[in-house]
């Protein structure tokens, strides 16, 4: 090895349980070997060696090898007999396939190291100096905070989990301390999974306030009679021995006489044949498929190898004792996903399999426990880091996180086993008011103390149903939840637009059973507030709920893999929890001044508008009661077009008036205008005060993650994503919006992102060509459609171009861009027909896209999110066309909102990168980020954004046209807009 090479060192073991966690069961074909965790490991590999330029670690490398631990018993266990004595044997289906796995490093003709009475660790962090010293660089591919000690300039690690690079930075911001300190950390803190003793009562952020304070571990303990803390102070001078020997417990060994000399560790391009022949024997078709094309060899001529399988203690290899994390990952792009549908049952079958295990014990609510100690609060703690598995709710008195009040925390470490904490429950007695507290409950502050280690611990998955709420609700109170997954997203990346993701409706259609609703917890009371439940009726329910998210994380998780959508899930879903919580918190300010000038002015507006309206009508009515309105119009003014609806009404929607607007009439178009001033001034400028939070002074929308089947965002409480810009007055609104003394709002949008997705999915060469050259794009189509120049081309055309440009998306008919132009119907259609016969690959797309969805029941983005519509088809012509209108704009739609999604995940880290903590992302509306920055960081803050979000779509799917952010900063968001 020499300067400038680069080893990567895989952390074998801790490949084989994310593989064999992350998929559900898989089973050899053949024999019924099982094979799910070679088949993970397989693929993990090899996109690692295939993408690593591509990943966060930005090169490729000239050494490669997978350590493995050689047993569980190491030179640790002569410190300390009892070390790693807690452990339990590992899964028996795991057992057969470690073996098999020392087999697959092999056949991609990989270093496959171990070495007996030393951890994998210890090896890794020899190769580690060895590189070092050769002036080479290495990558730690693990996330295991064991391994953390050895990051330095030339030694980083990376989890392929998260396509995350961590280097002497991320540790610091993780742990509080630097790489060389993670040894004194964990000395003090202990392990109770590796059974390191540690110091009782320090965790993570305690141990680095000392070191920081004291400088080192050895400095701590001889002063530790100054601390001030009694217990504290107790606890390191009568545990002092313990915490010095978890620290050679957790020292790893760089000096270990390994066999195999760096130069041993080049890496070569993988041997086709012999791979393949691998691949054939374990019948993983699809990853053969793969491997046979990228290195140019003929499958079909390659025999299977002949692989023995080994059984029993000699199968074991890596640590036996190594426990199941249940993170459920897979990596960067889901390439298990194809390998899943091909080889086991059907998503279907296998969906009915994996219920009927979760349910396993039936639903029992008398086993449900109060938890009212802190001993046995600890106790439930326990189980979960040794199952790696923990279900949770938060039980509050609002609906609002950011307002709400915690009065219990719900806990399931496994099916049929669950608790709840009561915290803040009243006995509605004493007097008005609610009543005071009921005896026997916990102390919040303690509560969370004894969770807060758990729910940061990276060994413990945590599992919730809209896990944002709870997300948000413990950040108030410091605490943020990871890692996690939640129910409601899983459901709704596999079935978008087909299912409803609620809790009681994921309940019934996969486990049978109706939860305890919250009305019959409430004894009928629907409205009263949690925290008036009674003990009894609130374990039941909070429990219940707790149990019910564990089993549908059981049946739901794996079908991701069977399913291919574990990319979509990791990369575009799960982690937006944390952005969104974070944007929700922050909120925006909004001037109660501005907004009650508007007000008024609307009201002026509306007056004299209704005054006219009276005028045209002839005498004054209820304007906003649809019967007066509508026999006005149909009844006494005879107007066109007059619909009754089943209550025998006449039909005044926004859509009939439009109609009769467009066709020239003045009163229709007057009530329309109408409609517009009074729903701004009610929805918006009298009704955003109220949401001004007392204790902020800010106004926290609140995002959903699952209410569009194309994967856009909505916005609630208020909706901030419907303000109308396209009027003068609706922009007023924005004006509003403005930024705290000494910053700027920051407005970045994608320009016309619609039209490139469609120009790339749709492969028009016009549009591609025209986007790639900067050109304007409807002045283009005009020029294409209508042969006018570009160059002084009139107004009107270029709008008319623009007109069916975006009209096109989302499936316009002649009727609507005639009402739109205020033209004949006649020559609308004639603008579609020539639209389509200049671009005809659009009429193709669509074409094609329609038949895709009849046969399959969904449609895909460009990054592989699914939107169902299985009414497409329906007999029904109307609803058939609706579906047909919705899946053609759906992949467009749907990777315009993956592409922001995107970005708005990778912004917060970019911005830190570059120095810019304090600039933070307040709102997501449609295609444009709302930034709030200080003034001195507004000029730096813009370039980092926009490359930010010009880069979205790579490097994972490249699209074919580029994209551009434009962005602006001012005082207010109208302006910035």
């Amino acid at each position: 090895m020499k300067n400038g090479d680069h080893l990567f060192l895989v952390d074998g073991s801790g490949y084989i349980f994310r593989a064999y966690h992350a998929l559900p069961p898989l089973n050899r074909k053949s024999d019924g070997l099982p094979v799910s965790a070679v088949l993970g490991f397989c693929n993990m590999v090899w996109k690692l060696l295939k993408d690593a330029r591509d990943t966060a670690v930005g090169v490729t490398p000239t050494h490669f090898a997978v350590i493995f631990d050689y047993s569980s018993k190491t030179f640790r266990n002569e410190i300390f007999p009892e070390y790693k004595a807690n452990r339990t044997e590992p899964p028996e289906d795991l057992i057969p396939q470690f073996g098999l796995i020392r087999e697959a490093t092999r056949a991609f003709d990989l270093p496959c190291i171990e070495m007996e009475g030393y951890e994998a660790d210890d090896l890794i962090a020899t190769y580690a100096r060895l590189a070092t010293e050769a002036g080479g660089d290495a990558t730690i591919v693990s996330s295991d905070k064991d391994l953390m000690q050895l990051v330095r300039p030339t030694v980083s690690m990376y989890d392929p989990m998260k396509d995350r690079q961590i280097g002497i930075a991320e540790v610091i911001e993780k742990w509080g301390v630097p790489p060389e300190k993670m040894i004194d950390l964990q000395a003090l803190t202990g392990d109770s999974i590796d059974n390191i003793p540690g110091v009782p009562g320090i965790g993570p952020k305690t141990a680095a306030q000392l070191l920081e304070e004291y400088g080192d571990l050895d400095t701590l303990l001889s002063r530790a009679h100054e601390i001030r803390q009694n217990k504290r102070r107790e606890n390191l001078i009568e545990y002092a021995e313990k915490a010095r020997i978890s620290r050679e417990l957790v020292r790893l060994k760089d000096d270990v006489p390994v066999e195999l000399p760096l130069d041993a560790l080049a890496l070569n391009p993988p041997n086709g044949p012999k791979l393949i022949a691998f691949l054939k024997a374990m019948e993983f078709s699809s990853l053969t498929r793969r491997v046979a094309e990228a290195t140019g060899t003929d499958a079909a001529a390659i025999e299977p190898a002949y692989v023995e399988v080994q059984k029993g203690a000699e199968a074991h290899g890596p640590d036996l004792t190594i426990p199941a994390t249940g993170t459920g990952e897979l990596g960067a792009e889901g390439e298990v996903a194809p390998e899943r549908a091909e080889e086991t049952e059907t998503p279907e079958k296998l969906a009915r399999k994996l219920a009927e295990a979760a349910v396993g014990k039936q639903f029992d609510r008398s086993r449900y426990v109060c938890i009212r100690d802190l001993e046995a609060l600890n106790q439930w703690v326990a189980e979960a880091r040794e199952t790696g598995l923990l279900a949770l709710t938060a039980e509050t008195t609002s609906s609002d996180p950011m307002q709400a009040e915690l009065c219990g925390i719900a806990l399931a470490t496994a099916p049929g086993r669950a608790a709840y904490v009561p915290l803040a429950h009243k006995d509605g007695s004493a007097d008005l008011l609610g009543g005071g507290l009921v005896d026997g409950q916990l102390a919040i502050a303690d509560v969370l103390g004894v969770l807060q280690p758990l729910l940061h611990d990276s060994a413990v998955l945590k599992i919730g149903q809209n896990l944002k709420y709870a997300w948000l609700l413990l950040y108030r109170h410091g605490i943020e939840i990871a890692p996690y997954d939640d129910t409601m997203l899983i459901s709704y990346v596999l079935e978008a637009g087909s299912q409803a993701h609620g809790l009681d409706a994921l309940s019934q259609r996969w486990l049978g059973t109706t939860p305890l609703s919250y009305t019959e917890a409430a004894k009928g009371r629907a409205k009263t507030t949690f925290d008036m439940i009674e003990l009894e009726r609130a374990t039941i329910y909070a429990a219940e709920n707790a149990d019910i998210i564990f089993r549908l994380w059981k049946v739901l998780k794996p079908q991701l893999a069977a399913r291919g959508l574990v990319s979509v899930y990791e990369r575009l879903e799960r982690p937006m929890i944390s952005v969104i919580s974070r944007m929700e918190h922050r909120g925006i300010t909004v001037d109660r001044q501005i907004l009650s000038r508007m007000s008024g002015e609307f009201a002026q507006t509306a007056a004299a508008m209704e005054e006219e309206i009276y005028r045209l009508a002839g005498e004054r009515f209820t304007i906003g009661s649809p019967k007066q309105l509508g026999e006005i119009l149909f009844g006494k003014m005879g107007l066109p077009g007059g619909a009754k609806t089943k209550s025998g009404q006449w039909s005044t929607s926004a859509q009939v008036l439009e109609e009769l607007a467009a066709e020239g009439h003045e009163l229709p178009r007057r009530i329309v205008d109408w409609r517009q001033v009074t729903k701004l001034k009610s929805t918006y400028t009298d009704a955003l005060p109220g949401y001004i939070n007392p204790d902020t002074g800010r106004v926290h929308t609140s995002y959903a993650l699952a209410s569009t089947t194309t994967g856009r965002l909505s916005s609630s409480e208020p909706n901030l994503q419907n303000i109308p810009i396209r009027t003068a007055e609706g922009r007023k609104i924005r004006t509003a919006f403005v930024a705290a003394p000494g910053r700027k709002l920051i407005s970045a949008d994608y320009s016309q992102i619609e039209l490139r997705v469609l120009a790339h999915v749709a492969d028009i060469p016009q549009l591609k060509q025209a986007f790639a050259d900067g050109l304007d794009i409807h002045a283009m189509t005009a020029s294409e459609m209508f042969g006018v120049p570009i160059e002084g081309m009139p107004a009107e055309v270029r709008r008319r171009a623009k007109a069916i440009n975006f009209g096109i998306i989302y499936g316009i008919s002649a009727f609507g861009l005639a009402n739109q132009l205020g033209i004949p119907r006649e020559e609308a259609s004639a603008y579609i027909k020539r639209y389509f016969e200049r671009f005809p690959g659009i009429r193709d797309y669509m074409e094609h896209t329609k038949a895709f969805c009849r046969e399959h029941g969904y449609v895909e983005t460009v990054f592989g999110r699914r939107a169902y519509y299985p009414e497409i088809r329906s007999s029904n012509p109307s609803v058939r066309a609706f579906n047909e209108r919705a899946a053609i704009n759906a992949p467009i739609q749907g990777s315009a909102a993956d592409i922001i999604r995107r970005a708005m995940i990778r912004m917060d880290a970019a911005l830190q990168d570059a120095g810019l903590g304090n600039v933070q992302m307040l709102l997501q509306v449609h295609d444009e980020l709302v930034f709030e920055a200080p003034d001195e960081a507004v000029e730096r803050a813009i370039p980092v954004i926009r490359t930010v979000m010009e880069g979205a779509a790579w490097p994972a799917r490249a699209l074919s046209v580029p994209l551009k952010v434009d962005a602006r900063a001012a005082d207010n968001w109208d302006e910035a807009h």
